[in-house]
């Protein structure tokens, strides 16, 4: 992924609200499930991290990137955003 193409992405996050938290349990199983399947239905997945949650946000994102296929976006604070480009609901056109 470019930077040109991370940029698009950031400013795409922007405007939506984060669709899981992740708190005290940190990285179960089901979350991480839960996370593949909204890939389904979307190329860009936004995450809040809860103050209860003691692990560090950007190696959730970096565990949830590899056992999703997706790409971390950025990490800002205790937000993350992931994108996972769709074969069947591509929505999101990367610049080149």
């Amino acid at each position: 992924m470019t930077s040109k193409q991370r940029a698009y992405l950031k400013s795409l996050a922007m405007n939506i609200d984060p669709a899981f938290q992740i708190g005290k349990s940190s990285l179960t199983p089901e979350f991480t499930e839960a996370i593949a399947e909204c890939f389904n239905t979307r190329e860009l997945v936004k995450i809040a991290v809860l103050k209860n949650c003691f692990d560090d946000p950007k190696e959730i994102a970096q565990v949830l990137a590899e056992r999703t296929q997706s790409q971390v976006v950025q990490v800002i604070g205790k937000k993350i955003v992931l994108y996972k480009e769709s074969k069947d609901n591509k929505k999101i056109i990367l610049p080149n």
